[in-house]
C-alpha cells in the first residue's frame, strides 16, 4: 500500500510539474506573440504578395495576371543585363581592392603601438559617416572642371579625367568611393581578429628564425581566413544590393549611359518611376536568386579546409 501511495503522490507531482511548465510555455509565448505577428505582418505578407505581383501586370492599383511573362521579359532585356553586369563588375573589383587594403592598413596599425586609436578613429570615420554626404562629397572631389582630384592629376602632370561624367571612368569612380567609405570597417574588424591571434604562435616563430615578413605571411595570414570569407560573403551581399549612393551619382538610370545602374537601380527605375510593380517584383525574385546562389557557395567555400 505504501508503495502505492508513493506512487499517485509521484505520478500527480509529475501532472503539477507538467502544468506548471505549460503555463510557463504559454507566458513566453505570449510575450513571443507580438514579434511573430509584427514577422507575419510586416515580412512573410510583403514576401508573398511581391511574387504575386510579379506574376502580374500591376501599377500598383490595377493588376492582370501575365503568369511568368514578366520574367522571360526581363531575361531578354538588354538593359537588365547590362544592370547586372554593372553590379557584378562594382562588387568584384571592389572587394579586390578594398579587402587587401583593409588588410594591410590594419596589420601596419597592429605593428604600432603610437596613435592606434586615433588611426583606429580616423579610418572608421567614413564609414558611420551618411552615405548621402559622402557621395555629394565625391561628387565634388571628381568634378571635372573644379574637383579636387583633377586638380592634384594637373599637379602631377597629369592628364585631367572626366570621372563620373565618362562611362570609361564613371564605375571606377564608384569602386573609389565605395573602396573609401567601406575601407575603415574592414580595417576594425581585422584589428580584432589580429589581435586574437595568439602571441605564442610569433614567439615560436622568432626562435625558429622567422623574419617579420614571414610570420606575416605563414601565420597572420592564414589565421585570417575566416576573416577573408566573411568579407567576401558580405562584400557580394552588399555589392548586390548597392543602390543609394549610384542613384546619388548617376540616377536610376546610371548616367552616364546606363555604366553604373546597379540591379537594385533598375528595380527602382520600373517599380517607382515606371509604376510597373510586375516587373520590378520580377526583377526583385531575380535577384533573391542570384544572392541566394551566391552565399550558398560562398558558404560550402567557407567550409574547405585550405
Amino acid at each position: 500500500m505504501e508503495q502505492v501511495r508513493t506512487r499517485i503522490k509521484t505520478d500527480i507531482n509529475l501532472q503539477d510539474r507538467k502544468k506548471a511548465n505549460t503555463k510557463t510555455h504559454l507566458t513566453w509565448y505570449m510575450f513571443l506573440l507580438p514579434s511573430i505577428l509584427g514577422i507575419l505582418l510586416f515580412m512573410l505578407y510583403p514576401v508573398i504578395d511581391s511574387f504575386y505581383l510579379s506574376l502580374t501586370n500591376s501599377n500598383g492599383t490595377i493588376a492582370s495576371w501575365v503568369g511568368f511573362r514578366n520574367y522571360a521579359n526581363i531575361l531578354s532585356d538588354s538593359t537588365f543585363w547590362n544592370a547586372m553586369y554593372n553590379t557584378f563588375y562594382l562588387a568584384f573589383f571592389q572587394m579586390l581592392i578594398s579587402i587587401p587594403l583593409g588588410f594591410i592598413v590594419a596589420s601596419l596599425i597592429n605593428s604600432t603601438k603610437i596613435l592606434q586609436r586615433f588611426f583606429k578613429v580616423l579610418f572608421f570615420i567614413p564609414y558611420i559617416t551618411p552615405i548621402v554626404a559622402t557621395a555629394m562629397v565625391f561628387m565634388f572631389l571628381l568634378d571635372p572642371n573644379q574637383g579636387a582630384v583633377n586638380f592634384l592629376l594637373s599637379k602631377l602632370g597629369l592628364p585631367p579625367s572626366s570621372w563620373l561624367s565618362d562611362p570609361a571612368t564613371a564605375k571606377w569612380g564608384v569602386i573609389l568611393l565605395g573602396t573609401w567609405s567601406g575601407l575603415g570597417f574592414i580595417i576594425i574588424i581585422c584589428l580584432a581578429n589580429l589581435q586574437a591571434i595568439s602571441p605564442q604562435l610569433y614567439e615560436a616563430a622568432k626562435i625558429d628564425g622567422a623574419s617579420d615578413f614571414q610570420q606575416w605571411l605563414y601565420i597572420t595570414i592564414p589565421n585570417m581566413r575566416g576573416t577573408f570569407v566573411f568579407f567576401i560573403i558580405t562584400g557580394w551581399i552588399g555589392g548586390l544590393q548597392r543602390f543609394t549612393d549610384v542613384f546619388i551619382l548617376g540616377g536610376a538610370t546610371g548616367s552616364p549611359d546606363g555604366s553604373i545602374q546597379t540591379i537594385v537601380e533598375y528595380i527602382f527605375e520600373h517599380g517607382f518611376q515606371g509604376f510597373n510593380f510586375g516587373v520590378a517584383s520580377a526583377a526583385t525574385y531575380i535577384l533573391f536568386v542570384i544572392i541566394l546562389i551566391f552565399t550558398y557557395f560562398n558558404l560550402k567555400a567557407s567550409r574547405l579546409k585550405l
